[in-house]
């Protein structure tokens, strides 16, 4: 839920570049995304309703040439804004979990997680 709420924020430097991609003005671009920002913003903030910013978005005209890529598979896509945690936790479990229950190696074989008792 407050991923939701917060990936429209997250995603307007991607919707930024995306209509710079398709030959529009990155400083143009900024400006409406930081007033739609704002507004939506507001909105959040001051009347407590959910964050409406790809709506806004969507309804305005120049944005028309991004609007099909505002999709949970393209600009919304929530794994765009996780940087490297997928590869720390990986390097973590190796570096750190695993070597932490390798001595237990042999009470844990054929244990399924739902018997793991802590």
């Amino acid at each position: 839920m407050r991923l939701q709420a917060e990936l429209p924020f997250m995603a307007t430097e991607s919707m930024i570049m995306a209509m710079v991609e398709k030959e529009g003005s990155r400083q143009e671009a900024h400006e409406a995304i930081r007033v739609l920002s704002h507004e939506a913003g507001a909105v959040v903030k001051q009347e407590g309703k959910p964050n409406d910013l790809v709506e806004r978005v969507r309804q305005d005209d120049y944005f028309k040439p991004i609007w099909d890529d505002l999709t949970p598979e393209k600009l919304l896509n929530p794994a765009n804004f996780v940087g490297r945690a997928p590869q720390q936790v990986q390097e973590f479990v190796e570096a750190v979990v695993e070597p932490a229950l390798a001595p237990y190696k042999d009470q844990m074989e054929g244990v399924t997680a739902t018997e793991i008792k802590v």
